[in-house]
């Protein structure tokens, strides 16, 4: 798919990994429909897609709820026509271990919150969009693509139990749409990023910083333009679909 002119929409698009896909499609033409929770940073994101000469409008919405999601679907519809690529990338961590033990103890316990915080919009945020652009491309008859952001954490990571939870299902999602949707011209696809330079990473300490990347293979974390890169070549091959691509720089879990 040549992404000129193509509506894309993106979710999480006002920071990180989010804000490079939109800048690296602002690139290639096309009309972006950037979403996020965030109203100032989806506004500083709209601003620098549109200084990149395209065009792009915001939508202020939150990924888990329903009601949100058909809203500014519908919007989208109407501001902008027929969806091309829907770009799931809106997640969130709320990390901590399963229990905490002192002394033979158990003194702490991920709550139910944690656990459903980061289920609510790292998997059913995903089901919500994705559901809704398919079905808008399916009436519109146009062919597109869904690409979802998973993550190496996926195959199970200490003190993640929630959000490698989430991300083994969007993994799954991801190779059940390909199969359901490929009658209807629609491919499927994700990347899986490792340790990737975003806020979290680069607001650690040096030591920790240092200790964390020692794991990796290539000795550094990889910065959000790579994973926007990976993105454009699933939006733009016509023939990768149902598969996961893991940029981790060699990491294993």
């Amino acid at each position: 798919m040549q992404l000129k002119q193509k509506i894309a929409v993106i979710t999480g698009a006002g920071r990180g990994i989010g804000c490079a896909i939109a800048l690296a499609m602002a690139k290639r033409g096309a009309q972006l429909a950037l979403i996020d929770r965030d109203e100032t940073l989806l506004a500083e994101v709209k601003d620098r897609c549109v200084s990149e000469g395209a065009s792009a409008r915001a939508y202020l919405a939150n990924v888990a709820r329903e009601s949100d999601v058909q809203r500014t679907f519908a919007e989208i519809a109407t501001d902008q026509g027929a969806i091309d690529v829907l770009v799931n990338n809106a997640g969130i961590t709320r990390d901590a271990l399963l229990l905490s033990v002192t002394d033979g103890r158990v003194s702490k316990r991920m709550t139910l919150d944690q656990w459903q915080d980061v289920i609510d919009v790292n998997m059913t945020g995903v089901f919500l969009c994705g559901r809704e652009a398919a079905a808008r491309m399916v009436e519109n008859a146009t062919p597109g693509v869904i690409i979802n952001v998973s993550s190496i954490s996926r195959a199970g990571n200490i003190g993640q139990t929630n959000y490698a939870a989430s991300k083994a299902a969007v993994a799954a999602m991801t190779v059940v749409w390909a199969k359901e949707l490929a009658r209807y011209g629609i491919r499927v696809g994700a990347i899986a990023p490792g340790i990737t330079d975003t806020e979290m990473v680069s607001a650690m300490k040096p030591q920790a910083r240092e200790k964390f990347l020692s794991a990796v293979p290539l000795g550094r974390a990889a910065r959000v333009e790579e994973m926007a890169e990976a993105v454009l070549f699933v939006a733009e091959n016509d023939y990768f679909t149902g598969r996961i691509i893991e940029l981790d720089g060699g990491l294993r879990l």
